[in-house]
């Protein structure tokens, strides 16, 4: 089996083993999930598949916001909590799509009052306080999950079955024209994170960062990065720019008689022996599931019901936030 992602250095696959998280029976009622913050991605992208509680119970959300809460938790039927703490001892997990600044003392507070956490990328805002929330999690005996939704995207998980030893691998991430407002270091963990996490996680192995440029504005905002990493065999590549005319998304690689790409995390192109392969997108495929948010979604919930470390958990998200900081450290 190859080995999972492990950029950086060598460590454990997860540190939080399955003997480490709180070893209660799996209950036969439905896991009670709760939603904190309720911003753009928790409305386009959680709230439709949380909302068709299906395996589980939506409780209700908290945020500061408390007219934008009623709203909501009127419009999906469910219960508008005034108060973080009452929210979590209502719920066995909750979902947390605060902002970034906000991560480190709301995680906190509902590790510390016993529920299992999912959390948006990046797990905190400086790499001190994502370590001490694993080490509060593991402490806890609870799941920790970091929300790197490409990692279930449909494509990309293909894409790494395919992938045996690749030669090379190369993800560009692009905006029309995302320059600013916050400085480099923001955008580097509030974007290109997904690049640097997805294509080391595609490639396989450890990985060692090689070279790389990182290129600001005046005002110390991005405008492009590119850097290059080695994963045993395989040069790896990954690339974002701020103002390209372009909101495209895609990967390309290359190995031992195939050629693949990857577009929008939808569109497969597979080249074999001379002969191009191009299968139609799935006609009931959402969006959602091609963007693998249904995938981390329903990850995250058994996780919670079987008390089994979730894939992308917190130790995973130190690994590529750890890289985050080696980028910026040699810029």
């Amino acid at each position: 089996m190859r080995p999972q992602f492990t950029p950086v250095e060598r460590v454990a696959e997860h540190s939080i083993s399955e003997n480490s998280i709180s070893e209660q029976s799996v209950s036969t009622r439905r896991p009670r999930l709760g939603i904190v913050g309720l911003g753009s991605i928790a409305q386009k992208a959680y709230l439709p598949i949380l909302s068709q509680a299906e395996r589980w119970e939506l409780v209700g959300a908290f945020s500061p916001d408390r007219q934008k809460t009623q709203r909501i938790c009127q419009h999906y039927r469910m219960t508008s909590f005034s108060a973080l703490d009452a929210l979590a001892a209502q719920c066995d997990a909750v979902f947390v799509h605060s902002s970034t600044a906000s991560h480190f003392s709301v995680v906190s507070q509902l590790l510390n009052a016993g529920v299992d956490v999912y959390v948006d990328k990046p797990l905190a805002e400086t790499l001190e306080q994502a370590e001490a929330l694993v080490e509060l999690a593991e402490q806890q005996q609870k799941i920790l999950m970091v929300g790197f939704n490409r990692r279930f995207a449909p494509c990309y998980q293909q894409l790494k079955q395919r992938l045996d030893q690749p030669a090379s691998l190369r993800m560009d991430k692009h905006r029309i024209n995302g320059v600013g407002p916050r400085d480099v270091r923001f955008t580097l963990l509030d974007d290109y994170l997904h690049v640097v996490d997805t294509a080391l996680w595609l490639a396989g192995g450890d990985a060692q960062l090689i070279d790389g440029v990182l290129h600001a504005n005046a005002a110390g905002q991005l405008l492009y990065a590119e850097h290059h990493f080695q994963s045993g065999g395989c040069q790896v590549t990954t690339s974002m720019h701020r103002q390209a005319g372009s909101q495209r998304e895609w990967v390309q690689a290359v190995t031992h008689g195939g050629l693949y790409q990857v577009d929008e995390m939808c569109e497969w192109r597979e080249d074999r022996e001379g002969i191009t392969i191009r299968p139609a997108v799935p006609s009931w495929q959402t969006t959602l599931e091609q963007r693998g948010f249904v995938g981390a979604v329903q990850h995250f919930i058994t996780a919670v019901e079987q008390r089994k470390p979730a894939e992308t958990s917190g130790n995973q998200a130190l690994l590529s936030q750890r890289m985050i900081e080696k980028l910026l450290g040699k810029s």
